[in-house]
């Protein structure tokens, strides 16, 4: 019960923690100063929401995420929703492929090579199908969590910040409701392919309370870490090296694997997402269907990373509000039935 509510804890951190997230962009793009409430609120709605998502699919022994996705907003709109969760994946999924670029364009690489690599890895995981991606996330993400966590306490101990300091601000509290919308799209898509491989409730209970409290720690010290150098992270397309600037080579390297570990972590799940979306339609393997998405999202990745994130995240919060909600409101009407 406990491995496997573990597993799906990496699976659900995994599918958060990409190019954006783990730069530090998209932390920025919503939050910023002021936002202690705003966070708090995400963690909390992003527990509910997880337990929602993993509940219909568990229930449904879904194995792709529209019949989920119909249990979420209805038939009358589900088409609607499969249409923005294909675009979303796609889109979001060309941002981790120009994530790895950019990683490697800071060291004076290729950017095309960054690309090139984060292609031929995530077409070869899928040769194992979904079991074998879920295995790379788990392996993945103690990586992920310690290089990162180990970080952002390193710099906040360094620089001498107090984490209570300005954590009564309130005045961007909003901002948790379009960030959390955000990232429950992905995990529909993600939780409703996996839906047949969850055993019990108990490993629901485990993974939804884990996701919130790790992401809501997490996204705490981060965005105290970032307001603490405001004034550098426009400088810097990935505001992680910002913070990275005064500490060894060393120190940058390692933290750049870790970068790419997150942006791969996320590129295969939103690869899966769609995957198994189309994977009737086409009759093909897995890894096949990988390869032929993967494929129309590489002229796209020339646009640039902070761009997409600018542009396409702000709006893809708005537009699943709608989805958020329904999740916030199904323990309740699961209750009274």
């Amino acid at each position: 019960m406990w491995k496997s509510g573990f597993r799906w804890i990496a699976l659900i951190v995994g599918t958060m923690i990409g190019a954006g997230y783990a730069s530090g962009r998209e932390l920025w793009q919503f939050f910023g100063p002021d936002s202690s409430l705003a966070i708090l609120l995400f963690a909390l709605m992003f527990t509910v929401s997880c337990y929602s998502l993993m509940h219909m699919s568990y229930a449904q022994k879904s194995k792709h995420y529209v019949p989920v996705l119909e249990k979420v907003v209805g038939r009358t709109f589900v088409r609607i929703y499969d249409v923005m969760i294909i675009i979303y994946l796609f889109t979001t999924t060309v941002i981790m492929l120009a994530g790895s670029g950019a990683s490697f364009e800071a060291f004076h690489q290729s950017y095309r090579l960054g690309v090139v690599v984060m292609v031929i890895c995530l077409v070869f995981s899928f040769f194992w199908n979904v079991q074998g991606i879920v295995k790379v996330t788990s392996i993945l993400f103690p990586l992920l969590l310690s290089g990162l966590a180990l970080l952002l306490f390193t710099f906040l101990y360094d620089q001498r910040i107090d984490l209570l300091d300005g954590v009564t601000d309130m005045d961007n509290w909003m901002a948790a409701f379009p960030f959390t919308a955000l990232n429950v799209l992905p995990l529909l898509a993600v939780i409703g392919a996996v839906g047949y491989k969850i055993e019990s409730r108990a490993e629901i209970g485990i993974a939804s309370i884990g996701s919130g409290v790790v992401l809501g720690s997490l996204s705490f010290l981060y965005n105290r870490s970032l307001v603490h150098i405001e004034s550098e992270v426009l400088v810097y397309e990935i505001p992680l090296f910002a913070i990275l600037k005064d500490y060894p080579y060393a120190m940058l390297l390692l933290m750049a694997v870790i970068l790419w570990a997150a942006i791969f972590t996320t590129a295969v799940t939103g690869t899966l997402g769609l995957a198994v979306r189309f994977q009737d339609n086409l009759q093909q393997p897995l890894w096949v269907t990988a390869f032929l998405l993967i494929a129309l999202m590489l002229p796209l990745t020339s646009i640039g990373f902070s761009t997409l994130i600018e542009h396409l995240y702000p709006l893809y919060g708005i537009l699943n509000l709608y989805v958020l909600i329904s999740l916030l409101l199904y323990p309740i009407f699961l209750h009274l039935k």
